[in-house]
C-alpha cells in the first residue's frame, strides 16, 4: 500500500509539474508615439515628404511626381541633415532640420530660407 500511495503522490506531483506553464516574455508594447522623423511629412502647400532609413524623398500629393531626392543624417535625436537634389531646380542643397515636437520640424536651407513640416498622420 505504501508503494501505491508514493507511485500516486509522484504521478500526482508530475501531472502538476507539467500544467505549469513556462515564465512569460514581457514585450514592450509600441506606445503609438513617433519619434525622430522616420515617416511622413507634409508642408502648408501639401507637399510630401517622406524620411526613412537615411533615404528622403518630397512628391506631390496630386501626381505623386518626384520633386526632390537625397539622404538624411540624423545630427542628434533633434537635429537632422538632408543633403538633396532638387529636380525641379536641377540643384543639389543641403537642408537642416530640428525636431522642435514629435509633429513640428523646422528647417532651414543652405541658402537661409525657412520652412515647416507637419508630421502626416
Amino acid at each position: 500500500m505504501k508503494t501505491f500511495a508514493i507511485l500516486t503522490l509522484l504521478a500526482t506531483a508530475t501531472a502538476l509539474a507539467s500544467c505549469q506553464s513556462s515564465p512569460r516574455e514581457i514585450r514592450e508594447v509600441p506606445s503609438g508615439r513617433a519619434t525622430g522623423v522616420e515617416g511622413a511629412w507634409v508642408d502648408p502647400n501639401g507637399i510630401v515628404s517622406t524620411f526613412a532609413g537615411g533615404t528622403f524623398s518630397t512628391r506631390t500629393t496630386d501626381t505623386n511626381q518626384l520633386l526632390a531626392s537625397g539622404n538624411y543624417v540624423n545630427l542628434s535625436p533633434t537635429l537632422v541633415e538632408i543633403s538633396m537634389t532638387s529636380l525641379v531646380r536641377n540643384t543639389q542643397s543641403k537642408v537642416n532640420c530640428a525636431l522642435v515636437t514629435t509633429n513640428q520640424l523646422n528647417c532651414t536651407t543652405d541658402a537661409g530660407a525657412q520652412f515647416s513640416l507637419a508630421r502626416r498622420g
